[in-house]
């Protein structure tokens, strides 16, 4: 029985807003400080009976999109799942506080 290839919930935050989309590649980007985010994961245009709005729109802004290399201090989380859900777009400010991840360790005295 072939093993189905793996498909990851990649949640990061853009222009204030989290974000979250579905792939099937997450990697070290070869981009230092980077994490790419490929082979993204939509229903194809017209296949279902309801239309999504939000994932109407990020197929349109990821359409010629190969690979994502996301700020590794943007991403808030990333998780291997059995299924796709529907992908969202929710406003940073209104979850928890998020702390970015530190990009260099503090310097001591």
């Amino acid at each position: 029985m072939p093993k189905s290839p793996r498909l990851y919930k990649v949640t990061f935050l853009s222009q204030g807003k989290s974000i979250e989309l579905y792939a099937r590649h997450v990697a070290s980007s070869a981009l230092w400080g980077f994490t790419e985010i490929g082979d993204l994961v939509f229903d194809p245009p017209g296949e279902g009976l309801v239309v999504d709005p939000t994932e109407e729109r990020l197929r349109d802004e990821f359409k010629d999109t190969r690979i994502v290399h996301l700020p590794i201090q943007t991403i808030l989380r990333v998780e291997e799942v059995v299924r796709r859900g529907a992908p969202a777009i929710r406003d940073a400010a209104s979850g928890d506080k998020i702390m970015p991840f530190p990009i260099a360790p503090p310097k001591t005295s």
